[in-house]
This record gives structure tokens, C-alpha cells and sequence, in this order.
């Protein structure tokens, strides 16, 4: 199969809240352009884009899905993506190769959260927009509520260009606003017929509205317009397109996705008003030699593709790369590169994707999307080009996750299978991050909610065979303390034969925050031998490891050795690290020992009218407010928090803002838990112990 004409492609992806319908109308447009035969269902798990058991089970999208069809003698690459937050990522992925998007809106709820958050990426990714208000067939759907809202939300260019015939049980078709058109549906399929008699003076008032919007993107049709003339269908078409490509003007269509009325309305608008990738322009790029370029999207360019998404095969559990071909021409059997691991790459076999199912194809062209098998180093956000002129595109910006869980095995020796399996998936979902935490030896797997990780543990389970336990993680403690101390430790042991003997003196001081650790020998008059000071500088740095308050690593102390004895006979390296860890534990005692906890510097962007409710939340988590600032149409509230009162933020700000807030938190620094709180923290590991001690 050659490759795809540019100008006749059309890369769309279909967004929205969840529960707005886009699986249901992916499926339609599928039905309706023939590219399949029958209309699956998304309550009984059938639809072509929804194909993975979990998706099936909660019947919502959870990755996005790759489809394709022919309508008018367009190629239209088509992404099905997840409209819940949790799954956010494949949706961020989708809108950095698509030169399009449907927006699927409820009609009976209208504009929700997850539609500002979306409407904000495709503006930063020049993605061109229509709207399809679903679901006009269900109870309260009120089609000119949600032009209003869209409207309201995000200006006079969010305008009708269809208007419903008939609501909820009684909508049967829509008006073309454009072509001053009725379709009549009739078992999917459209029937051309008269404007009803009582809808002719709204439909003039629709009309007028929409024709003040895509006049203005045309002099000469604004002109003509504004003299009263007669408008042709290819000029109107044709301000129509410039608008939408500007961004100025973003129509909007009615339908019911499932009864497949509206849909090839949607598909004829899709094909009208979106642009191709020859209409687009130019991509920024950077030529590893030559800097930062204008990437024309050619044939005959240098070849440019970018990896967005990366899932597993199946059948064979291999890797899948999908990408977008921006320049150039990429075919099957051929060698590519990928500048960010610098290695070689073989293509085998290019694929036009179908949901799970894929197709062979010889060659994939400027602005097409499509997949290949079997890559070994190319990841998500990954470009591939020639080696004689690298080609790389900027990596996709997620978010960062803000919810993690421990992890451990429920049966022994799965602990190895854990971390692989674990790390395939984050190879999968950029959002997944899974890492160990050194000071407290737990396995974390961070996400961007709780779903995204029980999903992600349900599909070890089903995929694997293999299950783990989930919990909070702990908390990463330290202990220190805030005086000198000196104290002997002692260690002699006589057991018949040779005995053990080891005795140092210890002078224990405090260091500044983030000193670390210091040793030093003044030792005089060999009262410890030199050979066995290394023994003690051991014994010391372990039992710094756990402290005597909370069990947490001991640090900022310096520890000196100045006096002790010896046995010429019964001492040994293992008693001198014995003795000095005793001593070390007694002087820790009397030195005032306290515990530090991570301190998190925390911003929160939200609406203005949540500021106040975020900062009284952060004063009862005894954070720090250090100041607002604005950030484009929201505020960003700055603070010093503890991490111990940050674990289950997420919900708790997601409830708080109504789903509207989004925060980012970093390790800022440790600082000394208050008294009362340190007593708890005290209790909860000598708890931890005796249970350990019960088992």
C-alpha cells in the first residue's frame, strides 16, 4: 500500500470528560464510514478502540486507541482517548500528532472540568477544534445550554454550526447551519428534507450567529457578507477553514453517537474544516547539526517520526511503538535512528492500526500515524531519523504523578518478577513511576491517581499471575541530635579459647543540616591500635543506620574516637565495631536525639475561588504558606509542607476544587518533627515491632 497524499490526511482525536460518549462515537464513525461492519457496544465490552480487559471491566478508556477509516476520499487517523485525569497521559500524547480534535460534550451536563483541561492542550499544541454535543437523545439534553456554556467558556468562536431537530426521545436529526440543510436519520442513515416550520427563525438567528464567526477569517467574504451577498459554498467553506486552522472558530455539531444520528454531519465537517497536514505548515524541530528548524512536512525531506505511545502486543507480548511520520517517507524493512539512546533501529513491518487489530503496509508518508514491532531502545517521546541528519522533536510534557504506594509481594520470590513487570508497564505509561526508596528499602509506584495504580496492579494480576500487597509509603524519617555526649562502649567476651575484647571512648558532636556525617581518630599513646580504627569507623556508620528513636538513619553528627584500651591477644576488628556501635548508642542517648521529617515545597494551582479553601487546608496540614501568584486564568498557592501530611493530598484537593486543582511537590528539606508528634511516631514503631515480633 503506498503512502497516504498529505493533503488527504486527516489526524483527529476525539476528547473529552469521561462519560461524554467518545468510545461510543469513535464506534459510530467507524460504522459509518464502512471501515467496519457492525456497531460494537461500550456496556458490553465490544468496541473496536476499547479492547482491553480493564477498559471492558470499567467501561471507560484507559489508553488510547489507534483507528482508521476513508470518508470522501480522506485518510482520517482517528485516536480514541481517555477522558479521565487518572489516564491523562496517552490524551497529552495524542494531541502532540494530531493536527485535530472532536470534543465530546454531554447534553445533558455541558462544559465539565476535564474539557478546560484538554481545551488548554490543544491551544498549546495548535491542535484545530470541533464539538460534538452527544448524547441529545437522553432526559434533560438541551443542545443550546451547551452552546452557551462553550461559549461562555471559551469565546464567541465556540459557535453552533448544526442545530438539533427535536430532544431526548424525540430528536430524530439536524439542521446544517452551513448548507441550510435537515437530515432526517432513519436507522443511521441521513435523509435530506425541509427545515420544520417552527425552527426557521431559530435556525436564521443560528445562522446569522455563526456567518459574524467565519466571516471575519475572509476579507473578501466579509465584504461580500457585509453587502448582503449571496455567499458560495466554497468561499463559506473556505473562511470556515481558515478560522478553525487559526483557531478562531471552533463549530460545533449535534448528535447521538449510538443511534449514529449526526455522525457523517460530524465526518463531513471533520473533512471540511480540519486541516491536513499540508495545510498545517511547518513543525518545529531541532537538527542536531544545525540547530533549532521549521520541519516542512515533504515527502522528499529528510525522514522525521516521533514515537507518542508504546504498548504491548497481545498475542506476543512484544513491544508496539506507534508514531507519527512528520517528514519524509518511512518504509518497511529499512534502518532508522534513534538520537536519544544513539542506536540503530530496524523497521520490519510498518501497521495501520485497528483498535487491537492491525494491518500491513509497505510505507508510511509525511503526516500519517502508524506503528511498527519489535524497536529494542526507542521509548515513548522517542524521534526516529536518518543517522545522516538527526531529526529530534521535544519530549511530551506529562504530568507529574501525585499519589504513591508501597509495594510488596503476597507470595516470596515474586520480588524480582515484581520490579520487571512493573517497569515493562512504565515503559508503557511515562506517568508510572517506579523506584526504590533507599531509607526505607520500600518498592514506590507513583501515579496520577489511586485508580491509575490499582489498574496497573489488576493487570499484573491478570496478565502475570503474580499479586502484591498495596499501602501507603513510609514516611522517610531521619534522627539526629542537638548535643555533645561522650560515652564508653565496652565489648568483651570470654567464652573458653579466645575471648573477644574491644573498649572506645566516643565524643559524639552535632553538624549542621545536611553536613552528613564526620569521623575522626585522636587516638594517642596506642591505647587502640591503628589496624583496628577502621573497625571502629564501621561499627559506628552502622549503627547510624538505625536510630534508637524511630529506627530511622542517624545524620549531621560527628563522631570522634579519643580513648580506649585493648587485649593483645582477644581483640579483633569484631569486637572494636561491636564496642564502638554499643558506645555510639549510649552516647546517642544523652545527646538530646530528635527526628527530622522531609519537608515538601508544594505549589497548588487552582480557580480563584478555591484559594482561600487551599490555604486553610495547608495551615490544618501545618504547612507553610509562602505566597500566591497568578498563572494564566488560575492562582498557584506556594508552600512549605510536611510529606507526612501530603500522602492522600490528591483526593483530598480534587474534592476540595471540584477536579479544577492540579499541584506539584519536590523535596525541599528535613526539619525537627514538633514534640507530640514525635512521641506518635515514637509509639507507631514500637507497635510496628511487637506485631513484627508476633509474627
Amino acid at each position: 500500500m503506498p503512502a497516504a497524499d498529505p493533503s488527504k490526511i486527516r489526524n483527529v482525536a476525539v476528547i473529552g470528560h469521561r462519560g461524554t460518549g467518545k468510545t461510543s462515537l469513535t464506534e459510530a464513525i467507524l460504522f459509518t464510514s464502512g471501515a467496519i461492519n457492525r456497531q460494537g457496544s461500550v456496556e458490553q465490552g465490544t468496541t473496536v478502540a476499547d479492547h482491553d480487559e480493564d477498559e471492558k471491566k470499567r467501561q471507560m478508556s484507559i489508553s488510547a486507541s489507534l483507528c482508521n477509516l476513508e470518508w470522501r476520499d480522506r485518510h482520517i487517523n482517528l485516536l480514541d482517548t481517555p477522558g479521565d485525569p487518572s489516564f491523562h497521559a496517552d490524551t497529552i500524547a495524542s494531541l502532540r500528532v494530531v493536527e485535530g480534535a472532536i470534543v465530546a460534550v454531554n447534553a445533558a451536563v455541558g462544559v465539565e472540568v476535564q474539557h478546560e483541561r484538554l481545551w488548554k492542550h490543544c491551544e498549546d499544541n495548535n491542535v484545530s477544534r470541533l464539538v460534538f454535543v452527544n448524547m441529545m437523545d437522553r432526559e434533560r439534553a438541551d443542545f443550546l445550554a451547551a452552546v452557551e456554556q462553550l461559549s461562555e467558556s471559551f469565546g464567541s468562536g465556540a459557535v453552533a454550526a448544526q442545530l438539533p431537530i427535536g430532544s431526548e426521545d424525540k430528536f430524530e436529526g439536524v439542521v446544517d447551519l452551513l448548507t441550510m440543510k435537515a437530515w432526517r436519520y432513519e436507522g443511521g442513515k441521513p435523509v435530506e428534507g425541509d427545515i420544520p416550520a417552527d425552527m426557521i427563525d431559530l435556525v436564521n438567528e443560528y445562522r446569522d450567529k455563526l456567518m459574524d464567526e467565519v466571516a471575519q477569517n475572509d476579507d473578501d467574504v466579509m465584504e461580500k457578507y457585509l453587502d448582503g451577498k449571496e455567499l458560495t459554498n466554497e468561499e463559506l467553506y473556505h473562511a470556515l477553514k481558515e478560522g478553525v486552522v487559526a483557531g478562531t472558530v471552533f463549530p460545533i455539531g449535534a448528535g447521538c453517537a449510538t443511534k449514529l444520528i449526526g455522525v457523517s454531519n460530524l465526518l463531513d465537517l471533520l473533512v471540511d474544516a480540519v486541516p491536513s497536514p499540508a495545510k498545517h505548515g511547518t513543525f518545529k524541530a531541532i537538527d542536531a547539526s544545525a540547530g533549532e528548524i521549521d520541519l516542512e512536512g515533504k515527502a522528499d525531506g529528510p525522514m522525521a517520526a516521533f514515537v507518542f505511545k508504546t504498548l504491548t502486543d497481545p498475542v506476543t507480548r512484544g513491544r508496539i511503538s506507534v508514531m507519527r511520520i512528520f517528514s519524509g517517507e518511512m518504509l518497511s524493512d529499512s534502518n532508522v535512528f534513534n538520537p536519544a539512546s544513539k542506536s540503530k533501529e530496524h523497521i520490519g513491518k510498518l501497521m495501520r492500526l485497528q483498535g487491537k487489530d492491525h494491518n500491513s503496509t509497505d510505507s508510511l508518508g509525511p503526516g500519517d500515524i502508524g506503528a511498527v514491532t519489535k524497536l529494542k531502545k526507542t521509548n515513548t517521546g522517542d524521534s526516529l531519523c536518518n543517522e545522516s541528519q538527526q531529526i529530534i522533536f521535544s519530549p511530551i510534557q506529562f504530568p507529574n504523578p501525585v499519589m504513591s504506594f508501597a509495594v510488596d509481594a503476597k507470595n516470596k520470590g515474586d520480588e524480582e518478577k515484581i520490579v520487571e513487570i512493573l517497569h515493562r508497564f512504565a515503559e508503557e505509561d511515562p506517568t508510572l513511576i517506579v523506584d526504590r526508596n533507599t531509607e526505607t528499602n520500600e518498592l514506590i509506584v507513583s501515579g496520577l491517581s489511586q485508580v491509575h495504580v490499582e489498574v496497573i496492579i489488576e493487570r499484573m494480576k491478570e496478565k502475570f499471575g503474580i499479586e502484591v500487597n498495596l499501602k501507603p509509603p513510609q514516611v522517610a524519617y531521619l534522627e539526629t541530635i542537638r548535643k555533645e555526649a561522650t560515652a564508653q562502649g565496652k565489648y568483651k567476651k570470654q567464652t573458653g579459647g579466645r575471648g573477644q575484647y574491644g573498649d572506645c571512648w566516643l565524643k559524639i558532636e552535632p553538624l549542621a543540616s545536611g553536613e552528613g556525617f564526620k569521623f575522626e581518630d585522636k587516638v594517642v599513646g596506642g591505647v587502640i591500635p591503628r589496624g583496628f580504627i577502621p573497625a571502629v569507623e564501621k561499627g559506628v556508620i552502622e549503627a547510624m543506620k538505625v536510630g534508637e528513636l524511630a529506627g530511622s538513619p542517624i545524620v549531621d553528627m560527628q563522631v570522634t574516637v579519643y580513648d580506649g584500651s585493648h587485649h593483645p591477644v582477644d581483640s579483633s576488628e569484631m569486637a572494636f565495631k561491636i564496642a564502638a556501635s554499643m558506645g555510639l548508642k549510649k552516647a546517642i542517648a544523652s545527646a538530646d536525639p530528635i527526628i527530622l521529617e522531609p519537608i515538601m515545597s508544594v505549589q497548588v494551582t487552582v480557580p480563584e475561588e478555591n484559594v482561600g479553601d487551599v490555604i486553610g487546608d495547608m495551615n490544618s496540614r501545618r504547612g507553610k504558606v509562602l505566597g500566591m501568584e497568578p498563572k494564566e486564568k488560575m492562582s498557584q498557592v506556594n508552600s512549605e509542607v510536611p510529606q507526612a501530611e501530603m500522602l492522600a493530598y490528591a483526593p483530598d484537593l480534587r474534592s476540595m476544587t471540584g477536579g479544577r486543582g492540579d499541584y506539584t511537590m519536590e523535596f525541599l528539606r528535613y526539619t525537627e518533627v514538633p514534640a507530640h508528634l514525635s512521641q506518635k511516631i515514637i509509639e507507631q514503631v514500637q507497635a510496628q515491632k511487637e506485631e513484627e515480633k508476633g509474627h
